[in-house]
């Protein structure tokens, strides 16, 4: 059975956007998900199509309304997680996507505007998901960065099944640096250890500039990855 996408959105011409080329695009051809656009104007009720309106309180701008909201998330909900993208969500991690491309699929719903009003989402049952602390014109853009996210995951997607077991994130670690050719560019070698066919001295040395990268550059997830080290292991491995 197909992973299966759905997303509310009063865009849904934004989609399938870059899903439906390169590595996702092949993948929705060959079946392996199914991704379905819905308009929540469709469950307006007057000749407008109105899905918002001013917020309580004062303040700029338009908030979605609940009504019309939770008519649309209702026509669609089977039971696969139901995902609020909202800058003020919890920040999305490579182990929640891996958890979502598991599963049946999900359900993605785009604010606009200031946002949706608040009720809906308890009622619901929205899970608020972020990709990072910005804010968009809309969740169209966070919803196909987590899709994709999610897709290239899926079985036969990846041309190379073990392509993921070694990027940023897993095992808590950004990924090592990688060189193609020319072996000389610039003025710049690439390391003589990648040249030398030792597997095992090419393994030890992709640890080491996955430690130094994620100590430098990300040391809230490199404290995360020391707390991980299993009971027997007294302190992580040297990264210099």
């Amino acid at each position: 059975m197909s992973w299966r996408a759905t997303v509310l959105t009063l865009f849904p011409e934004m989609f399938p956007g870059p899903l439906g080329v390169s590595l996702a695009g092949r993948a929705k051809e060959a079946g392996a998900f199914t991704l379905e656009a819905v308009d929540p104007r469709g469950f307006a009720k007057d000749k407008h199509r109105s899905v918002d309106d001013t917020p309580f309180g004062g303040g700029p701008g338009m908030v979605l309304r609940p009504d019309i909201l939770s008519l649309a998330i209702a026509s669609v909900d089977d039971g696969r997680p139901k995902l609020l993208m909202t800058p003020r969500g919890a920040p999305i991690s490579q182990d929640r996507v891996r958890a979502l491309a598991a599963g049946p699929g999900a359900i993605l719903v785009c604010g606009r505007f200031e946002g949706v009003d608040e009720r809906v989402i308890a009622s619901a049952g929205l899970e608020e998901v972020s990709v990072g602390d910005v804010v968009l014109s809309g969740g169209e853009p966070a919803a196909l960065l987590i899709l994709d996210a999610c897709i290239r995951l899926l079985p036969g997607t990846m041309g190379h099944e073990a392509s993921g077991s070694d990027e940023s994130f897993e095992q808590n670690l950004l990924e090592y640096p990688q060189f193609t050719k020319p072996q000389d560019w610039q003025g710049e070698a690439v390391p003589e250890v990648l040249l030398s066919g030792d597997h095992k001295a090419i393994a030890a040395w992709r640890r080491l500039k996955a430690l130094q990268a994620t100590r430098a550059r990300r040391p809230d997830l490199f404290a995360k990855y020391v707390a991980s080290l299993t009971a027997g292991v007294d302190k992580p491995p040297k990264t210099e």
